[in-house]
């Protein structure tokens, strides 16, 4: 089990309270008690609760929260976000890098534009 601390403003914060407000108004309606409606026996609705799989985490949501934890242990955030943002970050060069690419081939396909028509 995994506990995180966010910001009660954040769309993940809203998400999960969401989230939550239909399991809790989804349970009262799973036992209709309308008359002639089946309703799920006893025990095998208690045993389809109790041994419903909870959801893993996979290796990569576990990597990104471990780095994520890391992150905000050793207070490093603020200068991984100021180096990503120069010349030297990795997102801003390939950027860049598909930019010039984009150019390129505009320019290319103007050259074969242009000679095609006469």
């Amino acid at each position: 089990r995994v506990t995180k601390e966010v910001d009660s403003t954040s769309k993940e914060a809203k998400s999960f309270l969401k989230q939550q407000e239909k399991w809790q108004s989804a349970a009262p309606a799973s036992l209709p008690t309308v008359s002639g409606v089946k309703r799920p026996s006893g025990m095998s609705s208690l045993l389809g609760k109790i041994s419903s799989k909870k959801q893993k985490m996979s290796t990569l949501e576990k990597s990104k929260l471990d780095w994520e934890n890391f992150k905000e242990e050793e207070g490093i955030v603020e200068e991984l976000a100021i180096h990503n943002r120069g010349k030297d970050g990795y997102i801003e060069r390939k950027a860049f890098l598909e930019r010039v690419d984009h150019r390129q081939f505009e320019i290319e396909r103007d050259i074969r534009l242009s000679r095609m028509k006469p």
